[in-house]
């Protein structure tokens, strides 16, 4: 079997994730192009001004809040001091990542999970489920409590923020400019050149949001998988992690009544997706049978 090194992983998926953002400025560009051409500079404009304060406010306001609307969706609460080994191990990890320790809470659910949340390491905080506190050993926590550790560090929250702002953007403009059509004038401005860059516009409003949305997703399996590298570089071992994600991959489908405490918004931010354990194109995270893979390779 042919080793890998946490540190190439780490290079190689924080490049392709950087090459997934660039890809939505690309398509970003383009449209904006192509809506320019088709109603002109000063139409194009005003579209990117409303797009702009829509996703932007938005997601500000998301951004600034994101640790407290997360624990809030899965009434967490902080936790006890009772719970030391949690205290322990993330504030060793602290001390090997260089990092403030974050605040720690706790959510009742049977089922591992854990996820990190925070604009930057001086407001994050790292929650985990009563399951995970149950059922991992010392060196299986450590390795999970490392991995959400790595979000921080490597700031994630701030990366996919800027990924959502980009991808909401282009999904506004795309309504705004598939509705306008209604309104449009009919006149010079059809001539056949013009009716082509129309059908072209229309083409990128509809695929534009869709084809962003997927790389979004992409960008957000290639963090885990840094995340994942990461957290072998503070652990120096694969080893904890590795079992931890047996464990989890081994475990029943969430139930219904389990369910209820997963957002599907607040989903992406824990280490396995609650919903489904499977992953593919459409998912937030990689398969965990790739990701243990990776890891028994380091």
């Amino acid at each position: 079997m042919e080793r890998v090194s946490f540190h190439d992983q780490i290079a190689k998926n924080k490049l392709k994730s950087l090459l997934l953002l660039i890809s939505i400025i690309i398509v970003f560009a383009v449209f904006g192009y192509i809506i320019g051409i088709i109603a002109g500079p000063d139409y194009f404009a005003i579209i990117m001004s409303i797009s702009i304060i829509i996703s932007v406010f938005y997601v500000w306001f998301g951004y600034y809040n994101s640790h407290k609307l997360a624990l809030a969706s899965v009434n967490a609460k902080p936790a006890p001091e009772s719970y030391r080994q949690y205290h322990h191990s993330v504030e060793g990890l602290a001390i090997a990542s260089g990092l403030p320790k974050p605040r720690l809470y706790v959510m009742e659910d049977n089922n591992i999970n854990a996820f990190a949340s925070g604009r930057d390491p001086k407001n994050a905080v790292i929650c985990v489920t009563t399951g995970a506190l149950k059922k991992l050993d010392k060196h299986e926590l450590e390795g999970v409590l490392a991995h959400e550790m790595s979000h921080i560090a490597n700031y994630d929250i701030r990366f996919m923020t800027l990924t959502a702002v980009l991808v909401g953007m282009i999904a506004i403009i795309s309504e705004i400019f598939l509705r306008s059509l209604h309104f449009r004038a009919v006149g010079d401005r059809d001539s056949k050149a013009n009716a082509i860059f129309i059908i072209i516009g229309v083409a990128l409003a509809i695929l534009a949001p869709i084809v962003v949305s997927l790389v979004q997703l992409a960008i957000s399996r290639k963090r885990e998988y840094t995340a994942d590298a990461s957290g072998v570089k503070f652990t120096r071992s694969p080893t904890g992690l590795i079992n931890a994600l047996k464990k989890i991959k081994n475990e029943h489908q969430p139930s219904y009544e389990q369910k209820y405490h997963y957002n599907k918004a607040v989903a992406p931010l824990f280490i396995s997706n609650p919903f489904k354990k499977l992953g593919g194109l459409f998912q937030t995270h990689p398969p965990l049978e790739k990701r243990i893979e990776i890891l028994e390779r380091m």
